[in-house]
């Protein structure tokens, strides 16, 4: 699964993990060849084991409070190239190869849209 040459001593277990007071992870998903930033999502400890051990990504939704699949009932599926945990253990990063888009309106990322904002009077002259 992994693209990236590990050691055994280098890898993080699931348990040693920094989950948040809810037992989640935020968990950033990203297009392996071209590094296309598609998806954040969340993970609990389940969901992570899941994902490593299937292959497929696997997200905890706090909305409904289940698990789901990525693309279980879409078809729009992840597969998994690699996990890698950030220096802090607190966030994840998925590497994937997606198939169909990955954001539920229809678009190839999550991050298709801008922010706009006015220009402060307060804000420094350039």
């Amino acid at each position: 699964m992994s693209e990236h040459q590990h050691e055994a001593t280098e890898g993080v277990r699931v348990e040693d993990l920094r989950f948040d007071a809810k037992g989640l992870i935020a968990t950033v998903i990203q297009q392996h060849d071209t590094r296309e930033v598609l998806m954040v999502a969340w993970m609990d400890a389940e969901a992570v084991r899941r994902t490593v051990t299937t292959g497929r990504t696997w997200f905890w939704s706090r909305s409904r409070q289940e698990y789901w699949c990525k693309g279980e009932t879409s078809g729009n599926i992840q597969t998994v190239h690699d996990v890698l945990v950030d220096c802090d253990a607190d966030t994840l990063l998925v590497l994937v190869d997606q198939k169909g888009v990955a954001c539920h309106t229809g678009e190839r990322t999550c991050f298709y849209r801008p922010v706009i904002a006015e220009r402060s009077e307060e804000a420094p002259d350039e």
